[in-house]
């Protein structure tokens, strides 16, 4: 039987300093770079601090990409697991990120990148109660 190994989700950015801003807002870490002078392109790792071995790739080219999409619709999304949807969302929240589905219901959220790619927030252990603003809050947008 083969052994497979997860390495890493990519995802094509067109902002590299307002993407790593964004994941760094959700607790990741830059792990690597690999910037590429004859592929004019550089390779941005990041992951949770505790679990290296499950990083994005944030991919940038130099020269402008104009083949991403609109909506990332195509790609689905990067899932984590946060320790207090409610804070992690109100931190978020605080620092200009849209919460496009809230977490009614104390366990799940999503929210999207400056790239557009939808990132699932998952509480980790059993749902917190839930509790405004987050109840009443509408969803934006897609997800």
């Amino acid at each position: 039987m083969t052994t497979i190994r997860y390495l890493h989700t990519m995802v094509r950015v067109k902002d590299l300093n307002a993407s790593i801003a964004f994941y760094k807002l959700l607790g990741l870490v830059e792990t690597r770079r690999y910037d590429n002078e004859g592929g004019r392109f550089t390779l941005v790792f990041m992951a949770p601090p505790d679990q290296p071995e499950c990083p994005v790739e944030l991919t940038y080219n130099w020269d402008g990409d104009t083949g991403l999409p609109s909506d990332s619709r195509h790609f689905g999304h990067l899932a984590y697991g946060v320790a207090d949807i409610h804070a992690t969302c109100a931190h978020l929240a605080a620092n200009g990120v849209t919460i496009n589905r809230p977490p009614r219901d104390g366990r799940m959220a999503f929210v999207r990148s400056p790239d557009n790619i939808s990132v699932e927030l998952l509480q980790i252990g059993d749902a917190l109660t839930p509790v405004e603003p987050w109840v009443s809050m509408p969803s934006t947008g897609h997800w």
